[in-house]
């Protein structure tokens, strides 16, 4: 039975799909005006790898992410390089795309974007003001939240103590402190669409609610975003929703929040300018890394960037893929022995448990340790394979590296390494240098074989004598 941490019910609940065998998904995606950050990253890995999750389970996703590409940052930024506002959104769209595809996130089904829905956009805000959720003054629309009785259950927040607590307010024209903005009226060097209250542009929570509805309908599984979204933007999202469709439950059936990513347990945000970006990570460690770090912890705990703890996520992924280099080794080996069958049946639970761990709240640091496991297990016999000490058994073996390979395909590692391994060229080239090398052994010319040797490590491939011969691996 899956368990998910609904923050609208601040507890685990049992996961009731709207719709057998379906799941539908709408994640907060990014407001294009500078390179994504690993803070960025974090939701976006998390709900890959749920919906990788659902896939396996045998699910149909439906998953929906938007870019917020008319912005005030984006605006800034254009003004700023003296381009259009789009220039700016296109190209940090396109930066999206190389980090993520860099960390192995798949795409989602539709990527709508704030500029391409303005028509529903603007009959939604209209919606809200004959319902009387909304008002119009000098061309700008706001949403009235002492009009929506549920404002504030998703943040746990009380409307009297936000009003109590809220500073003075510039705009004196809002009916109530909270009060924010569906429309903006045109602003010189701003872009600006039409309206029935004059040119401007949409706030920024109408925006989502407009395309989750327009893609997913009245009704949904999962809505999902860093933990900074909860307030104001989700709840904003949901005074809009409901009242747009008349219903007192939430338009999506589960919340869920994924923590912050810190730095020296201060949360990373471009606005403190104390993030590191995905682009600049990666000059340092493969995308593959990045993504086993921010999965070593379940989702919903904060997570503490460092260089120390990559290098940590780099060490223990390279065991892992040691493990799945040797499975790949042993695949590839004849062997009728009945040597593995308790193999098997260890693997088989350890897989069970790691659908369990998975099961419960998506918790993908307590799946990873049962892939460790299995790891350390498959790495044992590959010895005693290899040492002569065991015969090989095919076929029990196979259902063993089956299971490992279904691990690591939710957590989606493995995956690059196979994408440039597709032609057989690297091998084929390291086949030649370690024939080359064994050459030199043999002549005696001890100087040109560790002078390959030296400079295989120093180019981040090891490698290992075994009794089969010289395997290589990536340091």
């Amino acid at each position: 039975m899956l368990k998910v941490y609904n923050t609208m019910t601040r507890q685990k609940e049992e996961f009731k799909p709207l719709k057998p065998g379906e799941v539908s998904i709408y994640c907060c995606g990014v407001t294009p005006y500078n390179h994504p950050h690993i803070g960025n990253a974090r939701p976006f890995v998390t709900w890959d790898v749920i919906r990788r999750y659902f896939a396996k389970k045998g699910y149909r996703v439906h998953y929906i992410q938007n870019f917020t590409d008319v912005d005030d940052k984006i605006i800034a930024a254009a003004n700023k390089e003296g381009v259009t506002w789009k220039d700016i959104s296109d190209r940090y769209i396109k930066a999206y795309f190389e980090a993520m595809d860099a960390l192995n996130v798949r795409h989602a089904d539709v990527y709508p974007r704030v500029s391409e829905t303005m028509p529903e956009i603007i009959a939604m805000v209209q919606d809200l003001i004959d319902k009387g959720f909304a008002y119009v003054v000098d061309g700008d629309v706001f949403y009235s939240v002492e009009k929506f009785a549920g404002y504030g259950k998703l943040s746990g927040r009380d409307l009297e103590d936000m009003k109590a607590g809220a500073r003075i307010e510039v705009d004196t024209r809002k009916h109530h402190p909270m009060d924010f903005a569906l429309w903006k009226s045109a602003k010189p060097g701003e872009p600006s669409w039409d309206s029935p209250w004059g040119k401007g542009r949409p706030g920024w929570h109408i925006e989502c609610s407009t395309m989750s509805l327009k893609y997913l309908g009245e009704k949904f599984d999962f809505h999902g975003g860093g933990s900074d979204l909860i307030f104001p933007h989700h709840e904003n999202e949901i005074a809009q929703s409901q009242a747009c469709i008349g219903d007192d439950h939430s338009f999506a059936q589960y919340w869920l929040h994924n923590g912050f990513i810190t730095i020296h347990n201060e949360k990373m945000s471009k606005s403190k300018n104390n993030f590191f970006t995905v682009k600049d990570i990666l000059k340092e460690y493969p995308g593959e890394v990045i993504r086993f770090f921010i999965l070593q912890t379940h989702y919903r705990s904060p997570l503490d960037f460092s260089d120390e703890r990559l290098k940590e996520a780099q060490t223990s992924l390279g065991r892992l893929t040691n493990t799945k280099e040797y499975s790949d080794e042993l695949a590839k080996k004849e062997g009728t022995a009945d040597t593995a069958a308790e193999l098997a049946a260890t693997a088989d639970k350890l897989l069970k448990n790691f659908y369990e761990a998975m099961d419960d709240d998506f918790n993908t640091a307590l799946a990873i340790s049962q892939m460790f496991a299995l790891s350390k297990e498959i790495n044992i016999y590959y010895q005693d394979v290899t040492n002569g000490s065991k015969a090989f058994d095919a076929e029990d073996f196979a259902k063993v590296r089956a299971d490992y390979l279904e691990m690591a395909g939710i957590i989606g590692i493995f995956e690059q390494q196979e994408a440039a391994g597709n032609d057989g060229l690297a091998d084929k080239l390291m086949e030649i240098i370690i024939a080359i090398r064994q050459d030199a052994r043999k002549e005696k010319n001890w100087a040109l074989a560790d002078k390959l040797r030296d400079e295989l490590k120093e180019a981040g491939i090891i490698l290992e004598d075994t009794p089969n011969g010289v395997r290589w691996k990536k340091a």
